[in-house]
C-alpha cells in the first residue's frame, strides 16, 4: 500500500502543472500580490480555476481515493466545505458511490438555519465516518470550524483531504488541538509546489529560494523585502 507520502510525490507535481498552467496557483516573486490583509504575498491561490479542466478535476478526484486508501478509510459520507470544496467533493462522492453533504462557514439566518446540507430528515451524520474535503488548508480556521460542524452533526471526522496547503505551523497546530482529533493530508504541499514550479522553469532559482524564505515568516516577508503593507 503506498504511504500518504509517496501518494504526495506522485500526484503533486501533476498537479502543480495543472495549477500553474491554469492560473490557480499564481507566483510573483519581484511584484508580489496584495492579499486581502493588506500583506505583500508571492503567492496567490485560486483552486476555483481548476474546474475549468475535466482533466484536472479527474486528478483531484483521484489523489483523493488514493489518499483514503493509504489511510485505510472508508467513509460513509463526503462532506465538501462550502464553497470551494464541493464540486470536488461532488466528484470524489460520485467516483466513490457515496452520500455527499456540504459544509457552510455558518448556519442560515432563515429557514432551518441549517449549517450542514444533504443530511436527510434527521439533520444528522447519525454517527457516520466523514470525510471532511476542503480545496486549501491555509491557517486551518475555516477548516477547523467545519470539522467541529460535522461532529455536532453526529459525524466521526478522522480526516480532512484538501488540495493544496501553504504549509503554516499555524494549521498544524490547529489541528492538532482538535478533540476528536482530525488530521489533515494535501494532495500538493508548498515544498513539493516550488520544486515542481523551479524544475517547469516557471520561476527562476532565485525567485525559488525567496518562495522559500516566505513560508518561515509570510507575513513579515514583504517588508523585509521592501513591499510594505497596504492596511485599509
Amino acid at each position: 500500500m503506498k504511504s500518504i507520502e509517496t501518494i504526495t510525490n506522485e500526484y503533486g507535481p501533476r498537479l502543480a502543472q495543472q495549477a500553474l498552467s491554469l492560473g490557480a496557483i499564481r507566483l510573483q516573486v519581484q511584484n508580489p500580490f496584495t492579499w486581502a490583509s493588506g500583506y505583500r504575498m508571492p503567492i496567490y491561490n485560486d483552486n476555483r480555476r481548476l474546474l475549468a479542466q475535466p482533466q484536472a478535476r479527474a486528478l483531484i478526484a483521484e489523489a483523493f481515493e488514493a489518499m483514503l486508501k493509504s489511510l485505510d478509510f472508508d467513509p460513509e459520507n463526503i462532506a465538501g466545505t462550502a464553497t470551494a470544496g464541493i464540486p470536488h467533493a461532488t466528484t470524489l462522492a460520485d467516483r466513490l458511490s457515496k452520500p455527499l453533504s456540504y459544509v457552510r462557514s455558518a448556519g442560515k439566518d432563515h429557514g432551518l438555519g441549517q449549517q450542514i446540507e444533504g443530511l436527510g430528515q434527521s439533520g444528522s451524520y447519525e454517527g457516520a465516518r466523514v470525510l471532511l474535503v476542503e480545496d486549501l488548508i491555509s491557517t486551518g480556521g475555516s477548516s477547523i470550524k467545519a470539522v467541529q460542524a460535522v461532529v455536532q452533526a453526529g459525524g466521526i471526522c478522522p480526516y480532512t483531504l484538501a488540495i493544496f496547503t501553504y504549509g503554516f505551523e499555524t494549521a498544524r497546530s490547529a489541528f492538532s488541538a482538535l478533540d476528536p482529533a482530525c488530521n489533515f493530508h494535501t494532495i500538493l504541499d508548498y515544498d513539493v509546489m516550488v520544486r515542481s514550479a523551479e524544475k517547469q522553469g516557471y520561476i527562476s532559482s532565485e525567485d525559488a529560494v525567496l518562495l522559500r524564505t516566505w513560508r518561515e515568516d509570510p507575513f513579515g516577508w514583504g517588508e523585509k523585502h521592501g513591499f510594505m503593507p497596504t492596511f485599509n
